[in-house]
């Protein structure tokens, strides 16, 4: 069903009918069409095709998908609940292999089940219900923050430059690239925003575009070749970037196309800026060679947006989802607990450090 779209949330846990509602991105930003979702399959395939996307909307996604599986297991012994339970997140985890927040999400679901097997599954149930819903909140108040240490950085700058889509619609609300622009605009400040066409799937000129402008904020799409010569004119005071992985060192995993912006960005000049919850952070990863990078079908580059296939069948395509920026390339980046310069391997674990003690003292308290 068509809507209009007047910013709703981009990931729902619909209670009473029992579904993921999600917003189906592959129709933006030609039709705003809501799905709901309660089948595995379904829930799998929507995040494998891209209906859903970002990092933090995917393992919100994940772990309200995870939920409605254990709904689905109707046995009273832990034993067959636990494995069945397990074998529904390894069917979530196979959906997409780049974004650590799936796992991230899907771990945090499954240590629910294994701590409490003291508990009726129907109890565990809906401890698995309250994880999930906390995941969603957390992933509201995480791009708040971030917004608000991003906005510190930038609220002296009219121009900025984005890729693909870090906004309202990678995650729950805000965004993390974006959540300054929309916490900004709340306090009377006023970006302009240069959207990264962001090629081969178009999430900045189909995505980025379609929410900012719903949002009444200044962008102008530009075609990913096109970075320089913004860069260039003087146009661009920061850029502002998103991630699906960071690493222990800093390196960024993000969509491809975006070490290239990182490279243009430091050869002018340009600071450069990555958000990333700490969940996004992966400190078991030493750097970015170790993260497994998404390839993805051939017919996104020679016929998704075409009426007819735009190249020659016999030419071969390589059409990886993600490139990695090396950490020197980084001015810092930005989390919901603060901001990580380099030496990042080091300030990086100063940020959980941080984390700890906020968390230990919200338990404490």
């Amino acid at each position: 069903m068509a809507h209009e779209y007047a910013a709703p949330d981009t990931v729902a846990l619909d209670d009473e009918n029992g579904t993921l509602v999600i917003i189906d991105q592959t129709k933006l930003p030609g039709r705003v069409e809501f799905l709901s979702l309660r089948k595995q399959e379904d829930i799998h395939r929507a995040i494998r095709s891209l209906q859903v996307r970002g990092a933090p909307a995917i393992g919100v996604a994940a772990a309200i998908g995870a939920y409605l599986a254990a709904l689905d297991i109707d046995t009273a012994d832990y034993g067959e609940f636990h494995a069945r339970f397990a074998s529904a997140l390894e069917y979530l985890a196979s959906s997409r292999p780049t974004a650590v927040n799936l796992f991230w999400a899907l771990d945090r679901m499954g240590r629910i089940v294994r701590r409490n097997d003291n508990l009726p599954v129907e109890t565990i149930k809906s401890l698995l219900r309250d994880e999930a819903a906390s995941i969603r909140d957390e992933d509201i108040r995480v791009c708040r923050a971030i917004g608000e240490h991003a906005l510190g950085l930038i609220k002296n700058v009219r121009g900025v430059l984005t890729y693909c889509n870090a906004g309202r619609l990678a995650t729950v609300r805000y965004g993390t690239a974006l959540a300054p622009i929309y916490i900004g605009k709340e306090k009377g400040y006023s970006f302009k925003v240069y959207s990264c066409e962001t090629r081969p799937l178009l999430q900045g000129a189909r995505l980025t575009a379609f929410e900012l402008n719903d949002a009444g904020i200044d962008v102008t799409v530009v075609c990913d070749n096109m970075a320089s010569r913004v860069m260039k004119n003087g146009w661009v005071q920061a850029v502002l970037v998103g991630c699906d992985r960071v690493a222990a060192n800093g390196d960024v995993c993000n969509k491809i196309g975006t070490s290239g912006v990182a490279v243009m960005a430091h050869h002018y000049g340009i600071p450069f800026y990555v958000c990333a919850p700490t969940s996004t952070i992966d400190m078991r990863t030493p750097d970015g060679s170790g993260i497994i990078i998404e390839e993805r079908p051939a017919s996104e580059v020679t016929d998704m947006w075409y009426r007819e296939r735009m190249t020659p069948s016999g030419a071969s395509v390589y059409n990886p989802a993600f490139d990695v920026s090396d950490a020197e390339l980084i001015t810092a980046i930005i989390t919901e607990y603060g901001v990580a310069r380099a030496p990042y391997r080091e300030n990086l674990a100063k940020i959980f450090e941080t984390r700890g003690r906020i968390e230990t003292d919200k338990m404490g308290g």
